[in-house]
């Protein structure tokens, strides 16, 4: 008779020897696919490493290309980045082939175009920067050390990259502001050329002659030594205002923002000398008050004598009824 106790041991070393069966056979696949397939990894290390040199040869390549075209520095170390990373791209998807046979070309470029609206949706502010960026270098719309202003930002241009410019503020701070900031708003860059036409608006009362009034402010704008003697200055009247009449002047001076504040400012004080010394009035503004009804008026200087005057007026007035 077979024994109960020795049938129960022997299920128990099954139980006890399958799993590692299974574990060792496992392991005996995987070595055999990784020897079989060692070959392929060989060549994808090998194809990695020209692809390392064939990235390291061509970006030194586009640098002397771009440098001898007169490229922006900036613009010649995007494009150098962009064409190693297509170099890179292209490699790595032939070493991927390589490594996993059963990978073809089209399922490869099929996954890589749904990962890159995946990734082109979840970094979308980061791409449009990056593109900004590249219009900007390529329309060269501004130069380092250009003065700029767009909406509430305004300074010096310091450096121009991919996803951001470098404004140095003319309070000393530093303000790196977003391509696509600057792409997409109004962008007035004050230093584009060397002069910048200056306007000040200078007000004369209503009963001096205008004729000399615009003779004095003219004078006084041509004998300026910050303004650029090869253009001549205008003065227009220009409107009637509610205390005086404005003159338009005009004239230009270098484009930096220091160099308008010290024109502008010599301009105001030569103005203002010129028309004192020819005795011409820069009225204050007026204003005329009405009133609905009469006011009483007391004659202060009359002191308690004029308020006697009145208390008689009103007792006479009062007897007479």
């Amino acid at each position: 008779m077979d024994d109960p106790q020795s049938g129960s041991r022997g299920t128990d070393m099954d139980l006890n020897i399958q799993p590692l069966s299974i574990l060792t056979s496992q392991l005996t696949g995987l070595i055999a696919s990784l020897i079989a397939l060692t070959p392929n990894l060989i060549a994808a290390v090998l194809l990695i490493l020209l692809i390392w040199a064939a990235s390291h040869f061509f970006g030194r390549l586009m640098k002397l290309v771009f440098r001898r075209s007169h490229m922006r520095p900036s613009l010649t170390v995007a494009l150098t980045k962009l064409i190693r990373i297509g170099i890179w791209t292209f490699g790595l998807l032939i070493a991927a082939t390589l490594i996993f046979p059963n990978l073809t070309p089209t399922k490869l470029l099929t996954g890589l175009g749904i990962g890159s609206i995946a990734v082109g949706l979840a970094f979308k502010d980061i791409f449009e920067n990056f593109l900004a960026g590249f219009l900007i270098l390529i329309r060269k719309p501004m130069r380092i050390g250009d003065d700029i202003e767009c909406e509430s930002i305004s300074g010096q241009v310091e450096a121009i990259n991919i996803r951001d410019t470098f404004i140095r503020k003319r309070s000393g701070e530093l303000v790196l502001v977003p391509n696509s900031f600057l792409y997409k708003n109004p962008l007035k860059v004050l230093t584009d050329r060397h002069l910048r036409r200056i306007s000040l608006v200078v007000g004369v009362a209503y009963g001096e002659d205008v004729d000399r009034a615009r003779e004095v402010i003219s004078n006084a704008v041509e004998d300026l030594k910050t303004r650029d003697k090869s253009k001549a200055p205008d003065v227009f009247a220009r409107e009637f205002n509610s205390s005086s009449i404005d003159f338009l002047v005009r004239w230009w001076t270098n484009s930096t923002p220091s160099s308008e504040h010290r024109s502008r400012d010599e301009a105001v004080s030569a103005i203002k000398i010129a028309l004192d010394s020819a005795g011409i009035e820069i009225p204050f503004p007026y204003r005329t008050l009405t009133f609905k009804e009469p006011l009483p008026v007391w004659d202060m200087a009359a002191g308690e004598d004029g308020e006697e005057r009145k208390q008689d007026q009103k007792t006479a007035s009062s007897s007479d009824e």
